[in-house]
């Protein structure tokens, strides 16, 4: 066999291998020399179109009709090299192919459909489209294939379940509902102007009456009043100036009390923010605690879950079409009385809202002072702390000496003891400076005498602050003073 030459058709390529060639040799037209082989191939794209089943994040089926026109890259020579190794060999529209495409397709869209809501897949079928799209190329890319379209039909529920069906129920019987609100509210609306027009005339009439009585006073009083209206700004200005000077007097006192309020308001928060913040800590151990439990009791009872509620939503949607047709006959007589039951909820609801809004907002405020108070006094004992060589003894004295803890002390003693009247006594067995001389001349007499002398002065002490007389054996009292020093 010789040389021969090939050409390819405007939607193929030749893929060349054999002698003198290391790979494989693209081309649209080249001589096949013998040793070489050559083979078509065409890169036209194909349309694949597919049902695929997914389940959303809530374990809800459904299926998702699309349709994918795929090709190889024909821009791209790697791509094309990978597509004429790997998929050329086969027919495009062949079993295996598209098996294949199928398998990449159906992965990703079940992988990104177990990540959401169904809500959120059924409002953003944009946002999910396009994220199926760029799934799909990725896994697409190892082939040499390009997405050249991709058209994501409207999602279609299981047979056995309706969710979509009565998603549609639900919004239609809402459209209905909301048409006859209109209706009525566009019939209010003409009564009421009419009624405001007629008013409207007969308000201005008046206004122009006694507009012109009202000139006709002003005229005669502007006389007098400009007289009177001098000597009341003399007045307004004296008074104003004296005003001046005591509200000057008065905002310094607020502003001294001001700081000093501030001052004690910010210790006390320093003093708090530890035990905050401690606070906070325990409550997020918990509260993860607390959601690893929850996520675990959810794995176990989720598929039973899942069955009931079906059936109990299924059971609800029936009951609750029955209700709704019922209830429509009675709705128009009962529609003026809803509207002004509706027009006060609302008003409820915006109240309790502005007041719930206002209390987050203050709460928030109050931690962001509360963490801020926090971090700075941290930061000044820390370079206290520093200052002070790392002496936590002499940082704990100066914290209680410029917070006045020392004097707060000697007040509170100084308070304990403030009213009373102690007698303090002193006696003497009348031994002197010679005593010791006396002692060896006297004896134990003296020692004796100087007890005896001492025991008048005591219990005339005890009766005075305790009101206990002695015994009559011991003597009696004379009343008068003890000798005291």
């Amino acid at each position: 066999m010789g040389f021969a030459y090939r050409i390819a058709s405007p939607s193929e390529y030749l893929a060349i291998t054999g002698y003198g060639i290391n790979d494989v040799k693209l081309a649209k037209k080249a001589w096949v020399a013998p040793g070489q082989r050559c083979t078509r191939f065409d890169i036209s794209p194909v349309n694949y179109t597919f049902e695929v089943q997914a389940m959303s994040a809530e374990k809800l089926p459904f299926i998702l009709p699309a349709v994918f026109t795929i090709g190889p890259r024909a821009d791209d020579e790697d791509c094309l090299l990978r597509y004429a190794k790997l998929i050329s060999p086969h027919d495009k529209l062949s079993h295996h192919v598209n098996e294949l495409v199928k398998g990449v397709i159906e992965g990703e869209t079940r992988v990104l459909a177990a990540s959401m809501t169904m809500e959120e897949i059924f409002r953003g079928t944009k946002s999910f489209k396009q994220a199926v799209f760029e799934n799909v190329q990725l896994e697409l890319n190892q082939f040499g294939l390009i997405i050249y379209n991709a058209n994501v039909k409207q999602l279609v529920d299981v047979p056995g379940h309706e969710y979509f069906s009565y998603l549609g129920q639900k919004t239609q019987q809402e459209a209905v509902n909301q048409a006859k609100v209109d209706v009525s509210e566009a019939r209010m609306k003409g009564e009421v102007g009419a009624k405001e027009r007629d008013g409207t005339t007969r308000q201005n009439a008046a206004k122009v009456d006694a507009e012109t009585k009202v000139y006709t006073v002003k005229r005669q009083g502007e006389g007098a009043k400009e007289e009177a209206r001098v000597k009341a700004e003399v007045k307004v200005f004296e008074n104003e100036r004296e005003a001046e000077v005591a509200e000057a007097n008065s905002e310094l006192a607020m502003k001294k009390a001001g700081w000093e309020q501030q001052t004690r308001v910010a210790e006390v928060e320093a003093a708090k923010a530890v035990a905050i913040r401690e606070a906070e800590l325990q409550l997020e151990v918990e509260r993860r605690n607390a959601a690893r439990q929850t996520e675990k009791l959810k794995a176990e009872h989720l598929s039973k879950a899942v069955v009931d509620y079906e059936m109990k939503v299924q059971q609800a949607n029936w009951e609750l079409y029955n209700r709704q047709k019922a209830a429509e006959a009675l709705l128009f007589e009962q529609e003026k009385e809803a509207e002004a039951r509706r027009a006060a909820a609302d008003a409820a609801f915006f109240a309790r809202q502005r007041e719930a809004e206002a209390e987050l907002y203050a709460k928030q405020k109050e931690a962001e002072g509360l963490a801020a108070m926090g971090e700075a006094q941290s930061a000044y004992l820390s370079s206290m702390l520093g200052a002070l060589g790392g002496s936590y003894g002499a940082l704990r004295d100066y914290l209680m000496i410029s917070s006045g803890v020392y004097q707060e002390m000697a007040r509170i003693n100084a308070d304990a003891i403030r009213g009373l009247e102690p007698k303090i006594s002193v006696w003497s067995n009348g031994v002197g400076a010679g005593g010791e001389g006396d002692a060896s001349g006297g004896g134990a007499m003296k020692e004796m005498a100087g007890v005896y002398r001492m025991l008048p002065p005591l219990l005339t002490t005890v009766h005075e602050q305790t009101g206990m007389l002695p015994p009559a054996w011991m003597g009696t009292l004379t009343g008068g003073p003890s000798k005291s020093s």
